[in-house]
This record gives C-alpha cells, sequence and structure tokens, in this order.
C-alpha cells in the first residue's frame, strides 16, 4: 500500500476526525464488548486507524494501514450517491463472521476526510450480550423518569423554577438568605441556563436582577 492519495486534510478536518474519539469511547461502553469501533483518517493509507476500541476482534491496533476492504466499502458509498454509509457482512482473520457497517466522515467541504467502522463479532458470548442489559461497572447512572420533549422551553423554564422554588422554601436546613442561589444551582445543575434567555426568565420568577443571577452562577460554578 502506498500510503499516499489525493485527501489533505485542513486544520479543521483534524479537529472534525479528533472529535470522533470520544464518541467511539461512548460507543463501546454503551454497546458492550462485543463491537468493534475503528476510526480512519484518509489521509495517509499507511497508517489509517487513528483510534480503535475492542480490536481483539480482528487484531488491529491504532497506527494500523487501512484495509482493502474498508477501501472497497468507501467506493461502494461513492458509487450510491444518496448514502453516507453500507452495512454488510464480513469475516475477520481467522474466519469468524462479523457485522459491519462503514460511515463516511466528511469535511468542511463535504469531501471524506475519515471513516467510521463498527464491527459485530457475531460468536460473542450469549452471558457477554445479556452482560450489556444489565446494571454494571460500566453503568454510572439509573434513571427511572421519562424523557420529555420541551415544545416551549420559556414555559419549561418557569416551571422548572417554581418546582425548584417550592422544594428549597420547603426545606428547613435552607436558610432564606441563601433560598435563591440554591435554586439557581439546581437550576444550573438540570442544565437550563444553556437554554435561551433562561437568565432573564429566571431573574423575573425570583424577582431579582440578572446581574444577582449571574453572581450566583459564577459562585456556585467557583465552589464546584
Amino acid at each position: 500500500m502506498s500510503g499516499t492519495n489525493d485527501i489533505k486534510l485542513t486544520p479543521r478536518d483534524r479537529q472534525i476526525l479528533e472529535s470522533y474519539k470520544p464518541v467511539l469511547d461512548g460507543l463501546a461502553e454503551y454497546l458492550g464488548g462485543g463491537y468493534e469501533l475503528v476510526l480512519h483518517t484518509l489521509d495517509n493509507f499507511e497508517h489509517s486507524v487513528i483510534k480503535i476500541v475492542n480490536g481483539e476482534h480482528t487484531g488491529r491496533t491504532e497506527g494500523d494501514p487501512i484495509t482493502d476492504l474498508a477501501l472497497n466499502m468507501l467506493e461502494k458509498i461513492k458509487a450510491n450517491r444518496v448514502s453516507n454509509h453500507i452495512c454488510y457482512f464480513t469475516t475477520n482473520s481467522k474466519g469468524e463472521p462479523l457485522k459491519s457497517t462503514t460511515i463516511i466522515i466528511r469535511g468542511v467541504d463535504n469531501a471524506p476526510i475519515g471513516l467510521l467502522c463498527i464491527n459485530l463479532y457475531l460468536s460473542t458470548p450469549l452471558n457477554d450480550i445479556i452482560g450489556t442489559f444489565s446494571l454494571g461497572e460500566q453503568v454510572k447512572e439509573t434513571f427511572t423518569t421519562q424523557a420529555n420533549a420541551i415544545d416551549n422551553p420559556r414555559d419549561y423554564i418557569r416551571a422548572s423554577c417554581e418546582k425548584a422554588k417550592h422544594s428549597i422554601e420547603n426545606n428547613p436546613s435552607v436558610l432564606p438568605s441563601v433560598r435563591n442561589r440554591e435554586v439557581i444551582a439546581h437550576l444550573d445543575e438540570k442544565g437550563i441556563f444553556q437554554m435561551k434567555d433562561s437568565v432573564a426568565i429566571v431573574a423575573e420568577s425570583l424577582n431579582i436582577s440578572k446581574n444577582t443571577v449571574y453572581l450566583h452562577l459564577r459562585t456556585t460554578r467557583n465552589s464546584d
């Protein structure tokens, strides 16, 4: 394999590829050890693999060259012109079956700059697969509430603020002088202040100034 090709990556392209590395870690933790996840760069075929998780299924490691199969899948995707991925069955070097998908990663000018390949090792023991559905060391938290769409963000912010106020006002361990700060800390923990106009809405609900909200936010975040 020559190691040279026509694809030249810009600094922004490289940033895009780097941003996929934690995606592989998250997917691997979610899917379990039966899945191999590989991130390829297309600017250096001789050292194409820049991230791999669970590489024992194919014996590959970071720095390995791209495979002829990956290049073949890339060409098939390009020829389709209506898809950025392809799913297929293949085998590893031991002849063991894999269910795979190859996904194109595109750069700022929409040209292919990398590949995300996911390979399911079909010989994964059933106990290992079942284990991904049970609580274990990988699962840090469990949530019993249902996820609901936020149809009206402003109403959601107000309702969240009122709920926090009610909870904190009924907590005898919280002094009246710090209730607003505790409300703001609670809302910040829930991600409310990532939403548009949240500071103004919370300030209005608490009958305080926006500067006071910012002050409590800084105090809370600095203490954290």
